[in-house]
């Protein structure tokens, strides 16, 4: 993960950040779109200005506490794909949401340490 910006985290921070996705390297472009701590974070990834090369990704995460526990919540939504990366897209969603799935899985185990 590279940061573009300096300070805390915010709504308009950016970042790089590359990773292995199915066998190749990838680098997309991340903003965070809505900050409201501790409740909601939007962050959209511009797929113009990564390898993806295309398309605009939204992922809103909510975080609900009670006592001692919060449960965190990924909504995911896929904008301007067209024609065959229309139809890769669809058939793709099962992977992408076990990627999402493994994600999740890691940022617990990050807030957990």
């Amino acid at each position: 993960m590279e940061r573009l910006d300096d300070g805390p985290m915010k709504a308009g921070s950016e970042w790089k950040e590359t990773r292995k996705m199915f066998g190749k390297e990838a680098t997309e472009h991340f903003e965070v779109v809505e900050f409201n701590e501790p409740e909601k974070i939007v962050l959209r990834c511009d797929g113009t200005k990564g390898t993806t090369g295309k398309g605009e990704f939204i992922f809103t995460y909510r975080i609900t506490s009670s006592g001692e526990y919060s449960e965190i919540t990924l909504d995911g939504e896929i904008k301007g794909l067209t024609g065959l990366t229309k139809l890769f897209g669809k058939l793709m969603a099962g992977t992408f949401k076990k990627a999402c799935a493994k994600d999740l899985d890691a940022l617990k185990d990050y807030l957990e340490k």
